[in-house]
Formats: structure tokens, sequence, C-alpha cells
């Protein structure tokens, strides 16, 4: 529902912030990881994941796309709810929960609080067969780089429901004919050849 508030901090918590966006104050909850990087801004942007439950609605805010990432996939572990992920983020950084579930290291996570040996059994085999499938960088992706219209062109495949190794043959052989097409082209083109 949202994807981002950019307004101004006006209270700032290692548990939560109040941004005000057009003149509305939203009360948004933080990892330690993300206070560290915006306690000394006055305006920032925070990506925003918005939980629904049947008692409550709440926000939580991450500082980086790369960190909600890795909260999306931390609480679609059976067990862990909203604030566990947002207590697993804010004990280690979210590089070291990835090492951590890429080496399968269950000591790592286990140490976090509220974290017992099942449930980090759980998240590490859960979370490393996504890894598996998608690649090292799955949980943290890169936010610094624009993606390449081939790599956009391929989402929009995948998206549209087309298997991605199939996706990817199609756009390897239009790409290696044509390296400078946009993204619309690329797909027009792939959708001939799938």
């Amino acid at each position: 529902m949202y994807e981002y508030f950019k307004g101004k901090l006006v209270f700032k918590a290692p548990t939560h912030v109040v941004i005000e966006v057009g003149g509305i104050g939203y009360y948004v909850h933080i990892s330690l990881t993300t206070f560290s990087q915006i306690k000394d801004q006055e305006d920032c942007k925070l990506f925003i994941s918005f939980q629904v439950r049947e008692d409550s609605q709440t926000l939580f805010g991450f500082a980086t796309e790369a960190e909600r990432h890795l909260f999306h996939h931390l609480i679609s572990v059976s067990g862990i709810g909203p604030n566990t992920g947002r207590m697993m983020l804010s004990s280690i950084t979210p590089e070291e929960i990835q090492q951590a579930i890429v080496a399968g290291q269950v000591n790592v996570i286990q140490k976090i609080k509220g974290i017992g040996p099942k449930t980090a059994q759980r998240v590490i085999l859960e979370l490393q067969d996504k890894l598996k499938k998608q690649g090292p960088d799955a949980l943290i992706p890169l936010v610094a780089s624009k993606p390449s219209s081939a790599e956009e062109a391929l989402t929009a495949l995948v998206m549209l429901g087309f298997p991605k190794q199939q996706a990817e043959k199609a756009l390897q052989v239009i790409t290696t004919t044509d390296p400078d097409l946009t993204v619309e082209q690329l797909i027009k083109a792939a959708l001939k050849r799938l």
C-alpha cells in the first residue's frame, strides 16, 4: 500500500519515529539498524512495510530498500511476526543475517533474543532454499545500480508468467543481435519468441 514516506522527522527513538508527511504525522516502527542511519537527519526517506493484523495496523520503516526486502523474507517464515523480524534486524546487521542464512549458521540466528533453536533452523531452511533458487544476493538486492534494460525486461516477463530460464534465453538471443533495444522493444521481441 505504501512504498515510502519522505518527510521531516518530528521525533526519533531507537524503536520508532514520527515522520511528518504532508502535514500528517506517522508513527513508524524502526530497527536499530535504521535508527543508526537516520539519527542525525532531520528529513529522511523511509521505505515502508504496512502490516495489518486482526487487532492492529502497523507501519514499519527502513532506511534502505534492501533492509525492507530482508524484513519481508524474515516475516514470511512461520513463527516470525513483524516485531520479531524487527528485533532480528536490530540485533545484528542485515548483512550478518544474510551471511548466517547462506552459511547455515544456526548458532548466529539463535543468539538473537526471542529466537529459539527450532525457529533458527526454520529460518535457515526456508530462506536458504529461496537463496539457492535465486542466487546469493536474493535477500539484499543491489539498489545502488540501475537495472539494465534486459534485467527489467526479464522481471516483466517473469511477472507475466513466463518461466525465468526461458525468458533469459530469449532475451540473450535478442540482446546479442541488437544490444541497444529499449525495455519495451525487448519485451515485445521476447514475447514473439516465447
